[in-house]
């Protein structure tokens, strides 16, 4: 493996993804609670040196076994690039490019708030092609590899069949660090939570994307997350036969700054509440 002429096995792939995973999950449990030093990103919010034991350990493990994929993880990008500054993604290289959150929901778990995970996504050709979402706290662990389906500890994931918004239970997520941008998503919010049956927060925006392949939540929307809070989340609910799109209904990839996800009939009735309050930054 290694020669970009040459198919890779994804099965293995993903077997040495969930032990990556698995390495930080243990960093994780080892660390909440026992927390020392928590700081603030500008435009960012908190990590701690959970964030980045964690995301040392799987980038060790992926970068031995796979030292010809590209890594793309939170903290790495974090400390190399300058605050707030406007990034130009680039496309992966010819091998892929792994996309790590090591620790989803930081806030969360800096205040032992137990809704956090992991998630580490491959993106191959343009296309995110195995991803793992790891719940430590609920021992749960989403898995899905491009056109085989997707699955929590083993057991398939399907969408919410649901298509009527009023009877639908969402999930949305807050950036607070742009005053555009939550007056944005609190006019949408204003209208959604009239027009659903519910809204939740949970505070991780991979765990909100394992819930709607799950069927838990019958959809989810949020704007201005990053490429390791959707990259492995994306497949699991196209996997799980559902649809993610931006606001504006384009086909969302992890560099897009608007998220909508769920089934197709509910995403483009979301849509049509979503539309109303956009921005024109808002893509």
């Amino acid at each position: 493996m290694g020669n970009s002429e040459k198919s890779y096995d994804w099965k293995q792939v993903l077997g040495q993804a969930i032990k990556a995973v698995s390495l930080g999950r243990q960093v994780l449990l080892n660390y909440f609670g026992n927390l020392e030093h928590i700081e603030e990103k500008f435009q960012a919010g908190l990590v701690s040196e959970a964030d980045k034991e964690s995301e040392r350990v799987i980038a060790e493990h992926l970068k031995k076994n796979f030292p010809e994929i590209e890594f793309l993880g939170e903290e790495t990008f974090a400390a190399t690039n300058s605050p707030g500054a406007k990034v130009e993604w680039k496309p992966a290289g010819p091998h892929g490019r792994w996309i790590l959150d090591p620790l989803d929901g930081t806030t969360n778990y800096i205040h032992r708030f137990p809704i956090f995970c992991i998630s580490l996504a491959l993106e191959y050709q343009g296309q995110i092609q195995i991803a793992v979402i790891d719940v430590p706290m609920l021992n749960e662990t989403y898995t899905a590899i491009r056109g085989q389906g997707a699955f929590v500890n083993g057991r398939p994931l399907k969408v919410s069949k649901n298509s009527n918004l009023e009877k639908a239970l969402l999930a949305t997520g807050f950036v607070s660090e742009h005053e555009h941008v939550i007056a944005e998503q609190l006019k949408i919010f204003d209208e959604m939570v009239r027009e659903c049956r519910g809204v939740r927060r949970p505070g991780a925006a991979a765990y909100d994307l394992a819930q709607v392949a799950r069927g838990v939540f019958d959809g989810y929307w949020e704007r201005n997350i990053q490429p390791w809070d959707a990259g492995a989340g994306i497949l699991l609910v196209e996997e799980a036969g559902g649809v993610v799109e931006t606001y504006r209904g384009e086909k969302y990839d992890p560099y897009k700054n608007s998220i909508v996800a769920g089934n197709a009939d509910l995403v483009h009735s979301m849509q049509k509440v979503l539309v109303k309050h956009l921005s024109k930054e808002t893509q």
